[in-house]
């Protein structure tokens, strides 16, 4: 990301965000120097796109224009499958618990090739969908199964860091697009609108935006940027998330939600991604109700559709 447009996704944002920003970059940088390129072949700049996000050729950041907006909240619940529902509903009783706000509901229509034909499933998701949650395209597979690992980098970021899930990092134009129309398909089979994309592991590598161009979707999210499509707008918006696969990550992302929290408070927009296996620890279900009962104290939750819809207004007029 050039350096001017770093500065325009950090202006109205609190202090302590811009330094955590700025940071995170220095860090990144750090890590990298001195590294062979042969490590990052096939990587769109030399990292993956959930952890150096920047869209290729997107247009500038428009914090200032986004700022103008009343704070609002996404709440996204990834990973919706038959093979995961039962974990899903958990969260979303959990949820409701908390206040009755309209979410994100994240499909993936052929979870690790196991497919989605279950009409309970589909019931609820008709029912969802009719009551004002909105329902995304989460991948087709939710798999990496793509080019074989290219080099220590490739192989942290695919196997270690998405345990095999980075579904679209490494697949070229013509297999994201094929995927993408799949899961359109799907949604088009059982009559439900769709607005929104987001890559597994929030992982676009760079043939995944190439196919994106291809198709009417209203945003994209990564780990740290909201996309307006086509014109591809960023909006700097870190996700908050819980890292459940083991006992340190979940003491140590608990803390980094809530301080990730209060260093957005003067954000236009916090996301708030929950994921399956969050469901099965207690201690995680709580501390994300918490966290949602204060955040609804000064934001109001919408869908990212919604958002993306408000946000386009907002800088666009349209």
């Amino acid at each position: 990301m050039r350096s001017t447009d770093r500065r325009g996704a950090r202006a109205g944002l609190h202090p302590m965000a811009r330094f955590a920003d700025r940071f995170i970059d220095h860090s990144v940088e750090r890590l990298l120097d001195g590294m062979p390129d042969c490590m990052f072949d096939g990587m769109p700049g030399g990292l993956p796109g959930g952890l150096r996000d920047s869209a290729p050729g997107r247009a500038p950041d428009r914090q200032p224009a986004a700022a103008a907006l009343r704070p609002l909240l996404c709440v996204s619940i990834h990973d919706c499958a038959p093979q995961t529902w039962p974990d899903c509903l958990c969260l979303l009783r959990a949820v409701r618990a908390v206040a009755d706000i309209p979410l994100t509901l994240l499909l993936v229509p052929h979870y690790h090739g196991l497919g989605s034909r279950c009409s309970g499933f589909d019931y609820m998701l008709a029912e969802l969908s009719a009551h004002g949650h909105e329902l995304a395209l989460h991948g087709y597979t939710h798999r990496d199964d793509a080019m074989p690992l290219r080099g220590a980098w490739d192989a942290f970021v695919r196997t270690v860091y998405t345990q095999g899930e980075g579904e679209f990092a490494a697949l070229d134009a013509v297999q994201a697009r094929m995927r993408i129309a799949s899961g359109l398909h799907w949604f088009a089979r059982h009559d439900w609108p769709v607005a929104g994309f987001v890559a597994p592991a929030w992982l676009l590598g760079a043939g995944a935006w190439r196919a994106l161009q291809s198709f009417s979707f209203e945003y994209t999210t990564t780990m740290r940027h909201f996309y307006i499509l086509p014109q591809r707008q960023a909006l700097w918006s870190p996700s908050l998330f819980y890292a459940a696969r083991n006992a340190g990550g979940r003491v140590l992302s608990q803390a980094a939600a809530s301080v990730g929290a209060a260093l957005q408070q003067h954000a236009p927009l916090v996301r708030l991604g929950l994921h399956p296996r969050d469901a099965r620890h207690p201690a995680l279900v709580r501390h994300a109700q918490r966290l949602l009962e204060g955040l609804l104290t000064s934001r109001e939750a919408v869908t990212k559709a919604a958002f993306a819809a408000r946000w386009r207004q907002a800088c666009c007029g349209a």
